[in-house]
């Protein structure tokens, strides 16, 4: 019984007879139409999101097995939440809100490849996740939520497999996530205004010196990193060159 692996790389749900799945299969003798739908079907959760599949064929019999891989957690969180990334400062900034049912979701779709053996220890482990994205969880951090799942508070939604969210419940998180945005805005300029008068303060300064003073002042490395360039870049960037001197005209 020879058996034959093709492996790819599809967006969820939109797996097609083109190139690369398709030419991969063709030789094979398969019927690809009937591949290609088994692996839409296996792969419609994620959708929008980049997806590694195993199909292996058995060469004689023309049957097929298909494995599907699954996106990074925090790609997951990033789909549930609508965000394009996670926050650069998440200790202090928060870009988005997620319910325990769709942490659930999450923990089930990467269920074989997370550590925990339980569906709770699986939630706690992706809310993990959502702590270093700066993502809240029903409303609060994501380490607070992790306290509330061992003190049992979503026990039974987490017992039940509820993934699913009502369209009051989405309209609800899209508009924290917009007051979320408003704030973090209102955050960054303040501490712009802070950072700049610091640097002000100490024009002609070491550089170390003076991100060492926004350091303490508590303003965000990535800000810090934008508005105080590294003598390199610098060096990079460099000065017009000077005049040259009259004797070499």
């Amino acid at each position: 019984m020879a058996k034959q692996t093709v492996d790819s790389l599809i967006e969820g749900g939109k797996a097609s007879a083109a190139p690369p799945l398709g030419p991969a299969l063709g030789p094979l003798g398969v019927n690809i139409g009937e591949i290609v739908a088994a692996i839409n079907e296996k792969t419609k959760d994620f959708k929008g999101m980049q997806v590694p599949i195993k199909v292996v064929v058995d060469t004689d019999t023309k049957a097929f097995e298909i494995s599907v891989g699954t996106p990074p957690a925090s790609q997951l969180i990033k789909s549930e939440a609508n965000v394009k990334k996670g926050s650069g400062n998440p200790l202090a900034d928060k870009v988005a809100d997620l319910k325990i049912e769709q942490i659930i979701k999450i923990a089930k779709m990467k269920e074989d490849a997370l550590l925990g053996t339980t569906p709770k220890a699986r939630a706690k482990e992706i809310i993990g996740t959502c702590n270093s994205m700066g993502i809240l969880v029903e409303g609060v951090p994501a380490i607070d939520a992790g306290k509330l799942v061992d003190e049992g508070k979503f026990d039974e939604k987490i017992a039940s497999g509820k993934t699913e969210l009502t369209a009051e419940e989405l309209k609800q998180l899209e508009e924290e996530k917009k007051h979320l945005a408003e704030e973090m805005e209102k955050k960054r300029e303040e501490y712009t205004a802070k950072a700049k008068d610091i640097i002000g303060q100490l024009k002609g300064r070491p550089r170390s010196q003076i991100k060492g003073k926004l350091i303490e002042a508590e303003i965000p490395l990535a800000l810090i990193d934008e508005l105080l360039p590294d003598e390199e870049a610098k060096a990079e960037g460099g000065d017009a060159p000077a005049a040259a001197p009259e004797e070499a005209k």
